[in-house]
This record gives structure tokens, C-alpha cells and sequence, in this order.
């Protein structure tokens, strides 16, 4: 290898290693970060595939957990001390073989490669250590499928990825974690796989990260584990709490629901556990906590976050000893209730602060699941946008069919900071306003038109306004017609000879409306 292909190579790497640690940084699953990892690798490093296996807990075999490939993946195991994966996870050491071919002891397992495959391909395999103080532990291992390349860029890789593998061990370590409680639960009948488990009714996932998110749901849903949704406001926590409470056995009864910050901390308390008569002024009468009332179904505390530390030390009691007692009694009642929890807060920096319970946030943690910010999953806003037009349509007795083209552009590109709850609003609001069978742009709040505005660099001036709603509305008719500029005219109510000017003048490619509608048959034929 040349200085110069070295030094490329080691930028490259550099690269690669940052963009691998921001991926571990974003408030994501474990799971779907290490997949966005394993992405990163085999695109920037020009790897076949990239795949993890970790040690089951349980089984105390290798699974492969992890995957980023272009051919299926078959559910395998492997054993320590056989093959080459086993081998590292045994030894702790790195293997590379320069020909899958050449080496006899390659199980090729999971992948199915072919013989011709096997000829142009060499493998990487790196474990994953995590590191204690007084000794290592390997609890996993990191491997790649490389073109056929010289010994010495071979052994270049070997040691990024050996670097890659001490960045990732910590959240590997976690994940592994997380495979042990689910084994645990699974063998307790706390919960199923729930894999098949269909999307809740009104509940919108386009994106990976969402049907992540209802995979998860649907895999605590049926246990007595505390569910902890993390996720910023009005990205849908409420919604999710319903779903999991109404797929787990206590369905038919109650779900109550409390804000905690909705309320100032010396009522909490009362509203949480209730109150004997004459408790404090104001208290006429005895009154049931939630607690007491959600007896049997499941309480749901919103932005849990905000609790004051002494009605975080009852609700752990609550949690444990599942007894609570009423202000101003000494009598105990016991309840049986099944807690899930939510915040927007980030529990781990109130931890170090003193202002939330170490102890409550281990027993309310038990299974996490976080809901990624609208802004971060762009697939969902055209689905959600379609979702409401249809919810606030029938609800306010309107006819309008659908969004236009530049409505829907500025839906996307629009940053969200009030996520799922703000698009909700913005679409009730359009259709409110709507007095056709179209939400166009200007039905949009000013806050979607600004956002355009700034995202561009400039002010439309009055003439500009003019001149893009016009080729708003005649693409939206193209669209309609299939290009035909006849009907268009007719449709627009104007002379042919002035869509076709103003065809010209926007310099819309009529063909292309006319494919796409064709297009659009075909599907609707299929």
C-alpha cells in the first residue's frame, strides 16, 4: 500500500469512526442504532455484509442478532470453539481469512453463500469485549464479508474494526441485557413474541423506527412489566399506552390516565393515593386514589419525570409492596396495578441531579421504548397527514379528497417541533378552512409558509405569490388529466391557449403527468 492509499484509507476510517459514534449517540433503540451501525460499515467501507452475533445468556450459545446484508439471513446459532466465529469468541482474538474458499473450518451458515461467491470473498471476525476492571469478557463477536484484498489492507481492517468493536461493547453489553430480561419474562409466561401482533386501529407506522416501536409494544403488551415510553411531546406516548393496555389481559378493565405535571405537587399525592375526610382544608369528603381506582387495569403516568421525590417514594412502595395508604390514614389498601409510565425528560440527568429516585427509575425501567421525533421518521407525515384529512373529513361533514402536491411538499419539509400532535392540528385547521376538495398550501398555518420561507432564503413578493399558486393549481389539474391541456382547460374554466402559455411560461413537463397517470391505472388494474 502506497503513503498516499494509506492515508486515504486512514481518513476514510476516521470518518467512518464518527459517523459510527453518532449513531450511538441518537436517543433511539439499541437495537435499530447497532443496525444503523452495521449500515455504516458496509456502505463506507465497502464491505458484502456486516453482522453481529452475541452470546445467549440463556443458551450460552452465539446468536445472531444483527445483520446488514444483501441476501437473507437464516435465524442461526453457533457454538464456542467451533468455526471461525467460535473460535474468536473462544480464544478473544481476531481472525482473517484472505479466501472463504481456502479455509475448510468456514461454516457459512447464516448467509448461503455460493462456491462462486466463497472464491471472491475474504472475512474479518473481531470480538466484542466488555471490559471489567480486574477482566475481559467476550460477549460477542463483529464480523464482515471484504473483496478479495491485499494481506496488509486485511490486517488494516482487522484493526478498525477491533476499534469499532471497544466503541461498540458498552451498548452491546446493554442489548445482551435486554436479551437476558425477555428470556427471563418469556420463561415466567410474562410475555410473548407477539411478532404477528397486527398495528393498533388509528395508529399510523410507515417507518422502520415506528414499526420498530409497535414491535416492541406488542412484546410487552401481555406481561405485568413496567413499560417506560420515552420520547419527546406529541410524538403519540398516550396513543401507545392505550394500545399496550388494551393487547394485555387486562383489556376489559379499567386504564386511567394522570399528567403528573399537569397538576401542582401538594395535589399529586391526593390524586395518586386519595384522601381521608378532614386530611387537610379543603378535604369534605374521603375520596379514591387512581391507584385505587385503576385496582386490576393499568395506570398511566404521563411525564412521570415531574413527581415530587415523596410521591416518588409512595409510588415505589406502591410498585413493590403494592399497598398504598390515603393521605391522612394509617391504614394500608392493596392494589393491584399494572403501571406504565411516560417522559420527555431525560430520566438520567434528574438521576445525577437528585431530583428522581435511583430505585424508581430501575423498577419503572424495566422495559423501555423510545418514540423517535417526527422530524426523524419523514415516511410517517404523508401517511398521519392522509390519516387525519379522513379523520376530520367525516368528522366535520367535508368533502375534500386529498392534498395537493406543493401542500404535501411543505408537510415534509417542515421540521415538526410539536411532532405528531402539531400535524394533527395543522390538518384539522386546513380542513376547517378547506372549500374545496383540495387542502392546498395556503390552507397550511403561517408556520409551515415561514418554514418554507427560511428554508429558501427569500420573501415571496406578491407577484411571486400569484405565480406559484398558478402552477399550483394547473399542475394539480395535469395531474387530474392525465396531461390532457384540453380537459385541464375546461376543468380551470380558461381557454386552452392559456394553459398552454402558462405550460410554457412554469416550464411543466406535461408528459410526465401523463406517465404518471398511466402508471396509476396499472396499479389500479393489478
Amino acid at each position: 500500500m502506497t503513503s498516499t492509499n494509506r492515508d486515504t484509507s486512514d481518513l476514510s476510517h476516521l470518518t467512518t469512526l464518527k459517523l459510527v459514534q453518532k449513531s450511538l449517540k441518537r436517543d433511539i433503540p439499541l437495537e435499530e442504532s447497532l443496525n444503523a451501525l452495521l449500515k455504516i460499515l458496509a456502505r463506507d467501507m465497502e464491505y458484502v455484509r456486516a453482522f453481529m452475533v452475541i452470546m445467549d445468556p440463556k443458551t450460552e450459545n452465539l446468536k445472531l442478532s444483527l445483520t446488514y446484508s444483501p441476501t437473507q439471513v437464516e435465524d442461526v446459532t453457533y457454538s464456542p470453539g467451533r468455526g471461525i466465529i467460535g473460535r474468536v469468541f473462544d480464544s478473544g482474538e481476531s481472525i482473517t481469512i484472505h479466501r472463504l474458499s481456502d479455509d475448510s473450518e468456514f461454516l457459512n451458515k447464516a448467509f448461503g453463500r455460493s462456491e462462486e461467491e466463497l472464491k471472491k470473498l475474504g472475512f474479518i471476525c473481531v470480538p466484542v469485549l466488555n471490559r471489567h476492571s480486574d477482566h475481559s469478557e467476550v460477549i460477542g463477536a463483529l464480523s464482515v464479508d471484504v473483496p478479495l484484498i491485499p494481506a496488509d489492507d486485511m490486517a488494516a481492517h482487522c484493526q478498525f474494526l477491533e476499534v469499532v468493536a471497544g466503541i461498540i461493547a458498552g451498548h452491546v453489553a446493554q442489548l445482551q441485557e435486554e436479551m437476558a430480561t425477555q428470556n427471563h419474562m418469556l420463561s415466567q409466561g410474562m410475555m410473548n413474541s407477539g411478532l404477528d401482533t397486527a398495528p393498533p386501529k388509528d395508529f399510523v407506522a410507515a417507518s422502520k423506527a415506528m414499526r420498530m416501536v409497535l414491535r416492541q409494544s406488542s412484546q410487552v403488551a401481555p406481561s405485568r412489566a413496567t413499560a417506560l415510553l420515552r420520547g419527546e411531546s406529541g410524538t403519540g406516548k398516550e396513543l401507545l399506552a392505550d394500545a399496550i393496555h388494551k393487547a394485555s389481559p387486562r383489556a376489559d378493565k379499567p386504564l386511567i390516565k394522570l399528567n403528573c405535571a399537569a397538576l401542582p405537587s401538594e395535589l399529586i399525592e391526593s390524586e395518586l393515593f386519595g384522601h381521608q375526610k378532614g386530611a387537610f382544608t379543603g378535604a369534605f369528603q374521603t375520596k379514591r386514589g387512581l391507584f385505587e381506582v385503576a385496582d386490576q387495569g393499568t395506570l398511566f403516568l404521563d411525564e412521570i419525570g415531574e413527581l415530587s421525590l415523596d410521591a416518588q417514594a409512595k409510588v415505589l412502595r406502591a410498585i413493590q409492596e403494592k399497598e398504598i395508604q390515603r393521605v391522612g390514614s394509617e391504614q394500608t389498601i392493596t392494589v393491584d396495578v399494572r403501571l406504565i409510565c411516560a417522559t420527555h425528560q431525560p430520566l438520567e440527568e434528574l438521576l445525577e441531579k437528585g431530583l428522581f429516585r435511583e430505585d424508581l427509575y430501575y423498577r419503572i425501567n424495566v422495559f423501555p421504548i423510545f418514540i423517535p421525533p417526527l422530524k426523524e421518521r419523514r415516511e410517517d407525515i404523508l401517511p398521519l397527514a392522509e390519516h387525519f384529512l379522513a379523520e376530520f373529513t367525516e368528522e366535520y361533514s367535508k368533502e375534500v379528497k386529498r392534498i395537493s402536491t406543493p401542500a404535501i411538499e411543505l408537510l415534509v419539509m417542515y421540521h415538526w417541533p410539536g411532532n405528531v400532535r402539531e400535524l394533527k392540528n395543522c390538518m384539522e385547521r386546513a380542513v376547517l378552512l378547506c372549500e374545496e376538495q383540495v387542502i392546498r398550501t395556503y390552507h397550511l398555518p403561517p408556520t409551515l409558509q415561514s418554514a418554507e420561507s427560511s428554508a429558501t432564503g427569500t420573501n415571496l413578493s406578491f407577484g411571486e405569490a400569484v405565480a406559484k399558486f398558478e402552477q399550483e393549481l394547473l399542475i394539480d389539474s395535469l395531474k387530474q388529466t392525465g396531461g390532457n391541456m384540453l380537459q385541464s382547460a375546461r376543468d380551470l374554466r380558461v381557454s386552452y391557449r392559456i394553459v398552454n402559455y402558462k405550460v410554457k411560461k412554469y416550464n411543466i413537463d406535461v408528459k410526465k403527468y401523463s406517465q404518471s397517470k398511466s402508471k396509476s391505472k396499472r396499479r389500479n388494474d393489478i
